[in-house]
């Protein structure tokens, strides 16, 4: 796919609307809606990489409420034709159909390989990939499968939801680990992941969120591995004009 030269793509990850205090999910939604906002005049796509929420999950009938400034916002990006691609993270893993029928935004549930302007761009939230995290690995297995999401439906909303929101605050196999800093290349499970890829077919740039780190590695001559950060410390941001990848922070000047 060729990006018009007038055009961008966007990258963001990890907003976690819903955290903390109500004021403080405010706060940080709008300083999100702002960037969106900002970015509408130029954006092709925007790719957004999971955990946009600390928690959702969808019943037949009803999904969890607030958001109202972000949902918003999203619905007219996409009404104006800029196409939203959305990939669930961990915190927002089960999203099934609403986001395509309410804001026409398509949802990914694994890494997808897209192709932007003859570069090869690896996508995904990065939850479960590579070596370690065994016990996440697992609660995964468990919390995807389709008996499990069957039974948790059964639970009346007002306290499924309830029950969704503190667990996910509170068991760290699904919050993930507090660790903020760069362990270095051969303990980072995810480039440990994206040099195994790279062993078997070359990609210019893997873009992943998840780790709540803003991170620009070299892999090899011609590959990246890129880790958006996130929206609750960091705000930064991704953008490929259509030639390099920058990695941005939306609070601060950018050149």
């Amino acid at each position: 796919m060729e990006i018009p030269k007038d055009k961008k793509i966007y990258f963001s990850s990890d907003n976690h609307l819903g955290l903390t205090s109500l004021k403080e999910s405010h706060d940080r939604e709008k300083i999100f809606v702002k960037w969106l906002d900002s970015i509408k005049h130029d954006a092709e796509i925007i790719f957004l990489l999971g955990d946009l929420f600390d928690f959702w999950f969808e019943y037949k009938e009803a999904v969890p409420k607030g958001f109202t400034r972000s949902l918003g916002k999203l619905a007219e990006l996409s009404d104006i034709g800029i196409k939203i691609y959305f990939f669930v993270g961990n915190h927002d893993y089960w999203m099934t159909d609403y986001f395509q029928k309410e804001l026409n935004i398509k949802v990914f549930k694994s890494p997808e390989l897209f192709i932007f302007n003859s570069k090869s761009f690896f996508i995904g939230h990065g939850d479960g990939l590579g070596p370690g995290d065994y016990g996440y690995k697992r609660m995964k297995l468990i919390l995807s499968n389709p008996f499990f999401i069957w039974l948790f439906r059964l639970i009346h909303p007002d306290l499924g939801i309830r029950l969704g929101r503190y667990l996910s605050q509170k068991n760290k196999l699904i919050s993930g680990s507090e660790d903020i800093n760069f362990k270095g290349e051969d303990k980072e499970w995810l480039i440990q992941y994206c040099l195994k890829k790279l062993s078997k077919e070359h990609i210019d740039y893997f873009i992943f969120g998840h780790r709540h780190l803003p991170i620009v590695h070299q892999l090899k001559s011609k590959s990246k591995y890129i880790n958006l950060g996130d929206w609750i410390t960091h705000f930064t941001y991704g953008v490929f004009d259509g030639k390099t990848f920058t990695l941005r922070n939306f609070l601060k000047k950018n050149d």
